[in-house]
């Protein structure tokens, strides 16, 4: 059965860039499967690279190889590592991308990729996703076992991810993604909500938002939703919510019971 490698990069499609990392990895690896998950990821906006793999990599088998590019520091010092978990394998610049997928860093297996003989020859400083992460993808879709590609170390940079916090009766969460409707997507989880899930009132900024609507055909304004992630998301029906309001990522909301 031919092994999945997925690719998440801020690359974008007007250029080569994906094109020269599926070439490298086809050459080494033929029968290897390749899906993009998204090559859309705002340039070097690592937080959206991982939520982008947050939303994705959930329904992938766990043999599946993610490969995530969103690289601001490539050619420094920052290492590259290949990550072992029971949802996947990942390979990554260590720079907090991996973040939402390795929750459990005690179920981890961490690996520097510091064998460059399982490189490309000629490394540019530039484009280690050509170049490095390309071709350890195939030589780990081959067989290659991960020790055999770098080094176990016990570290991994981690962004810092806002969680939901309770202030005696409210709870206060944060925007932390726009997705391409316009969507505000929270921290919060309907399992965050405890017993307000059934009462609950969203206040963004001077915005109040009464319940929870079931679908976005539902509402006939501004709404809160649970979105396919299970995430709580605020929505405005056919219309972007993040534009309309002029509210971003970091904004705070509260919930409260009425």
């Amino acid at each position: 059965m031919a092994t999945i490698i997925t690719l998440t990069t801020d690359f974008g499609t007007a250029d080569g860039f994906v094109g020269a990392m599926k070439g490298v990895m086809l050459s080494l690896t033929p029968h290897a499967t390749l899906v993009d998950i998204t090559h859309e990821i705002p340039p070097h906006d690592i937080r959206s690279g991982t939520f982008a793999l947050e939303t994705a990599v959930p329904h992938f088998p766990p043999e599946a190889i993610h490969v995530a590019v969103v690289d601001p520091g490539v050619g420094s010092e920052r290492a590259a590592i290949l990550v072992e978990t029971e949802r996947g394998r990942f390979l990554a610049p260590d720079n907090g991308v991996l973040t939402s997928v390795v929750p459990d860093m005690d179920a981890a297996c961490i690996f520097a990729l510091d064998r460059p003989e399982f490189w490309r020859p000629d490394v540019s400083a530039t484009f280690h996703g050509r170049d490095v992460f390309a071709p350890v993808a195939a030589h780990l879709a081959n067989g290659v076992r991960p020790e055999q590609l770098g080094t176990l170390t016990a570290r991994m940079e981690r962004l810092p991810w806002p969680q939901p916090q309770r202030c005696g009766d409210e709870i206060r969460g944060e925007v932390i993604h726009v997705d391409r409707f316009g969507n505000l997507i929270t921290n919060l989880r309907l399992e965050d909500l405890g017993k307000m899930r059934q009462s609950a009132c969203f206040r963004l900024r001077d915005f109040e938002i009464r319940g929870i609507t079931p679908h976005y055909a539902a509402g006939d304004g501004l709404m809160a939703v649970v979105n396919s992630g299970g995430r709580i998301e605020i929505a405005l029906p056919s219309a972007p919510a993040a534009q309309t309001l002029n509210i971003d990522v970091g904004e705070e909301i509260w919930v409260l019971s009425v």
